[in-house]
This record gives C-alpha cells, sequence and structure tokens, in this order.
C-alpha cells in the first residue's frame, strides 16, 4: 500500500525522497468499502486524509433529510477543519461512495512533518487554500444562481462527479429534488439538439 501513496507522491514533482519517505512514515494507507462512514457527525476528525483513489461525500442531516455539501475524489483532501483542528464534534458525516483507498494522519504526525520539513508544511496550506476555495465556489453556488444554473456550473467545474455520483446526491449538493433534476436535465438536453 505504500508503494501506491509513493507513486502518488511523485506525481507532484517537488518532493525529494528524504520527503517523501517521510510522509510515507508518518501516514498510513486505509481502504474502505462503500457505503463506510469515515466520520460520523457528532464524533471528532482526528485524522486529516487524502484520496488516493475512490468517492466520498459530505452531509448533515436537517429534519430528517440528508443535505449534501461536498464530495471528495482522486487526489483531494478530505478533512473537517474545525473538528480536526479544534477538537470539537463534527457537523458532519463523510460516507464513501465508492470503495477508495486514502491516505490518512494525526495532527501529531503533521507536525512531525511541518517541523522536519518546510516544503511539507506548504504542501498542506496550499491544500487547505484549495479547499477553502471550494468552500466558497460552493457557498456562491447556492446563492447567486437558479437550479438549472448550479447544475450547468457543476458539470463545467466538475464534470467528473456527473459521472460517478448517484443523481440523488448531486441534487441534493446542488438544493433540488431528484424530480426537479430529472427535469433539468431533460431540458438541458433538449436546448442541446
Amino acid at each position: 500500500m505504500n508503494e501506491i501513496a509513493k507513486k502518488y507522491l511523485l506525481k507532484f514533482n517537488r518532493f525529494s525522497s528524504d520527503e517523501i519517505d517521510l510522509i510515507i512514515k508518518n501516514t498510513s494507507v486505509e481502504t474502505f468499502k462503500k457505503g463506510d462512514i469515515l466520520i460520523q457527525e457528532g464524533n471528532i476528525c482526528k485524522k486529516c486524509y487524502f484520496v488516493l483513489k475512490g468517492c466520498l461525500r459530505q452531509f448533515k442531516v436537517v429534519d430528517g433529510v440528508e443535505k449534501t455539501t461536498e464530495f471528495f475524489l482522486d487526489g483531494e483532501p478530505v478533512v473537517l477543519y474545525s473538528s480536526y483542528l479544534n477538537g470539537k464534534p463534527s457537523e458532519y458525516t463523510i460516507q464513501f461512495i465508492e470503495n477508495s483507498t486514502l491516505i490518512s494522519g494525526t495532527r501529531e504526525q503533521e507536525l512531525v512533518m511541518h517541523n522536519s520539513n518546510p516544503s511539507i508544511e506548504h504542501l498542506t496550506h496550499n491544500l487547505m487554500f484549495e479547499d477553502y476555495k471550494k468552500a466558497e465556489n460552493y457557498i456562491t453556488l447556492l446563492n447567486c444562481f437558479n437550479a438549472e444554473k448550479r447544475y450547468l456550473m457543476l458539470m463545467k467545474s466538475r464534470p467528473e462527479i456527473l459521472n460517478r455520483i448517484p443523481l440523488i446526491y448531486i441534487s441534493s449538493y446542488i438544493g433540488v429534488t431528484p424530480e426537479s433534476l430529472s427535469r433539468i436535465r431533460k431540458r438541458i438536453l433538449k436546448n442541446r439538439d
């Protein structure tokens, strides 16, 4: 499993073999099955993760209904920062949509790596920055556009989601019912003809 992580890290072309060895030494590779829960709402997020292969969704239960708020695919970090950094109970659940392989590490392991090598700390900050940009884009998506435009923007910005994630979760993510999403998709297809 560590070989999978090494191959992935080599893609960055910015780590020396010593840096990769440090990362491998301070992380674990874990596998999960479709449907498994990575983090349950109300529990503390004690690890940060990075998706080597797979697909996950983040959701919150509101009035008995699951509201999907994020998706995580290959090459993306998975962490609930407010819980992970502050040791507070998570407000979200993260569930696997596909069988998945992730790199995981604790805050203590992360700090050991940061102290040993500043380039690893730089990578962590870049990943956090990308996560914040994703969150900002999602807030804008929900608050500034109608449902059809939200779906079109999702098609453009994250097309890989549409092939890997069930429509029930996509409809929840863009804030519509599955029936409304079906009508939106039909209208878009009709307009393309």
